[in-house]
């Protein structure tokens, strides 16, 4: 077993968080702040704070419902350390889903009729991994070219 101070392989982050390569791959393309040292041939070693980050973000991600911009706005103000997003001030109803500063985002989803707002909530997420993986298919189209067929 390697010590807790020792730099783990994308696998062994994979395989430690329950998330496959690719997402963690996709986590370094929008959160600037994981930065894993790398080697020849593009081998990716993540440092422990690279790791903590990486579990912090899955945990915003999956079990707080956080949307990217969400959690890209969290990481910015430096306001990762509480787990417990908090409720706006005026809620008052206990539905009220615990999405916290991530809901600000979703004026074009505000009020379609008969969408409750836990799934409002799960089609604004969805509707921002598509266009975060719009925007990496784009960037590799660019970088391959098109071939026609």
């Amino acid at each position: 077993m390697k010590s807790a101070t020792a730099f783990r392989t994308i696998s062994e982050v994979s395989t430690d968080l329950n998330v496959p390569q690719h997402v963690l791959r996709f986590w370094e393309s929008k959160f600037p702040q994981i930065r894993p040292l790398k080697r020849g041939g593009g081998r990716r070693y993540y440092r422990p704070e690279d790791v903590e980050l990486l579990r912090r973000i899955q945990a915003l991600l999956y079990e707080e419902r956080y949307t990217i911009k969400g959690v890209q706005r969290l990481l910015k103000e430096g306001r990762t350390a509480d787990p417990t997003p908090p409720l706006p001030e005026d809620a008052e109803d206990e539905d009220t889903p615990p999405a916290g500063p991530a809901l600000e985002e979703q004026a074009d989803l505000s009020e379609p009729a008969g969408l409750p707002g836990d799934l409002r909530h799960e089609l604004t997420m969805v509707l921002d991994e598509l266009k975060s993986l719009r925007g990496v298919l784009s960037r590799l189209s660019g970088q391959f070219g098109r071939k026609g067929g």
